[in-house]
């Protein structure tokens, strides 16, 4: 990456290809020492990007792309969820409405309740205490333009299990159902500045900030 474009980066106004409140908090906090001003596409009346794609990484860079262009900013997107290899990676890319593909109801309370509803369908006799390996997964990518033909990506992955009873109030999506072997909580958990050192997302932006030379 160029020095000048890393000098363009630097306090950029940035838009966050999402409305969704709980990752614009935590992208806001994993950038706060770039100084870039987050705002989120749903502040702009933005509509969100279609994301007909089989990976996280093709979501991600339509996200981010459509963003772009829509605002005339530089654009941040991430596409994440949480993989669970018993069920084929399933969710994957279809996290966020992972509950609309089973009949369920939408959100995070109806994705939770069609998760631990199909790997129960998988093994009745799963113990409650870690019923799955899980991974969250997280694609970022940063465009300084809708054309930008270098598009900078990254990953970050955050392995833990899948338990049924939820626990914690924090975070949102599978947070409460993902169980944290090393810490003896679940990702609900975390205070919210432990979960921005450690989560999949805090992975992914420490590896994204390093390619914009910002490291």
């Amino acid at each position: 990456m160029s020095k000048t474009r890393e000098r363009d980066d630097a306090g950029a106004r940035v838009v966050l290809a999402s409305s969704n409140p709980g990752k614009l908090r935590e992208f806001s906090r994993l950038l706060a020492p770039l100084s870039w001003q987050v705002v989120s596409q749903g502040e702009l009346g933005i509509e969100a990007a279609e994301e007909p794609h089989v990976t996280f990484v093709e979501n991600a860079l339509a996200k981010a792309r459509h963003a772009s262009a829509a605002s005339g900013l530089p654009a941040l997107a991430d596409d994440s969820g949480i993989c669970v290899p018993a069920l084929g990676g399933a969710p994957g890319v279809l996290s966020a409405r992972f509950a609309a593909t089973r009949g369920g109801e939408a959100g995070d309370a109806g994705n939770n309740a069609c998760l631990i509803e199909a790997l129960r369908e998988l093994d009745p006799s799963l113990a409650d205490d870690g019923i799955s390996a899980a991974c969250y997964v997280c694609l970022l990518v940063w465009v300084v333009a809708p054309d930008d033909p270098q598009p900078v990506i990254a990953e970050g992955r955050w392995w833990g299990r899948v338990v049924e009873q939820p626990r914690g109030g924090n975070g949102f999506g599978y947070d409460p159902h993902f169980w944290l072997p090393s810490h003896g909580c679940t990702a609900a958990e975390l205070a919210p500045d432990e979960k921005n050192r450690i989560s999949h997302r805090a992975i992914a932006m420490r590896e994204l900030i390093a390619r914009l030379g910002h490291a």
